[in-house]
């Protein structure tokens, strides 16, 4: 009976961390819908931003009403707003690369991610890759040549501008992790997210000042947009991961948020026509492969040698 509880109980948690990940993996597909509605990237990114923060702030404000903000020191809520400046800019570069590009193409480029944190710890902590950590990057980018389709598609003219901001959008994410890592680690999980998501909303802002001015379409419609980017993209993920990942651990979690992926480029096949072949999907595959490798690689590096 007990084991039985305990199965459930963890179920329950995966269930969270994978609902997290299913929730980020539909973002581009919408996105791409709300451009066909006449809206820019700079307005759904900063709306989204703007209203998650809003957000996050009052959940912050019920669940952690003791936590005394005014403890925080200055180079502590820069941190954090540094943070979140490199999460804005992220997301703000991948939401312009949809622009340009297929949203399958999109996300693909966007998990590159996960060798270039190791590459940035490399530059800027001198943490050098191990053999096994250089080998699977490099399947992870031969995966890519296959999951983008970009052996069979011979019309790049259009992608590559795209391809330049989804790739950045890559380097700025894997930045996120590294500085989201070090960041706040005495801080209740939603006050953290609310100075990151914050830092977010002023980054975007600060780079697209004149064309929000310009171009912006206040209303109903957009904030309807911005609250339901902003639920699945700026709440419900962090609430769930920061509920679930503790009990399940940073490797599972590890391995359930690469659902993100597929979940990207059905959701963009469904809802946008796009086309997905059998080289996309074998690539997909083995980028999943390589990705679990990775967390699994990851997991045991850092497990702690227990004496006999």
């Amino acid at each position: 009976m007990q084991f039985s509880q305990t199965i459930l109980f963890m179920t329950k948690y995966i269930f969270m961390v994978l609902a997290g990940a299913v929730s980020f993996g539909i973002l581009s597909s919408f996105v791409k819908i709300a451009y066909q509605q006449g809206y820019t990237p700079a307005e759904i990114s900063f709306s989204q931003a703007f209203t998650g923060a809003i957000l996050l702030w009052l959940l912050a404000r019920i669940t952690s009403p003791g936590f005394p903000v005014r403890s925080m020191g200055i180079a502590q809520i820069l941190a954090l707003l540094g943070t979140g400046a490199t999460i804005g800019l992220a997301t703000f570069y991948y939401y312009l690369s949809v622009h340009y590009i297929p949203a399958s193409l999109a996300i693909v480029l966007l998990m590159q991610f996960t060798w270039m944190g190791i590459l940035l710890d490399w530059i800027f902590f001198r943490k050098r890759p191990s053999l096994m950590e250089t080998g699977i990057s490099a399947v992870i980018i031969g995966g890519t040549v296959l999951a983008g389709n970009l052996v069979e598609n011979t019309d790049i003219q259009f992608s590559w501008t795209g391809v330049f901001y989804v790739l950045l959008a890559s380097v700025l994410y894997a930045g996120y992790i590294v500085a989201n890592s070090r960041a706040g680690k005495n801080i209740p999980n939603l006050t953290k997210s609310a100075w990151i998501m914050t830092g977010s909303a002023l980054a975007i802002a600060l780079v697209n000042l004149p064309s929000l001015a310009a171009e912006s379409h206040p209303g109903l419609a957009l904030g309807q947009w911005a609250l339901f980017l902003a639920l699945f993209g700026t709440v419900i993920p962090p609430v769930l991961f920061a509920k679930g990942i503790p009990h399940v651990g940073a490797g599972i979690s590890g391995i359930l948020m690469t659902a993100e992926l597929p979940v990207a480029v059905i959701t963009a096949h469904f809802l946008l026509g796009e086309q997905l072949t059998n080289t996309q999907l074998t690539g997909i595959v083995i980028m999943l492969g390589a990705i679990i490798a990775m967390n699994l690689y990851r997991v045991r590096k850092v497990k702690p040698v227990t004496a006999n």
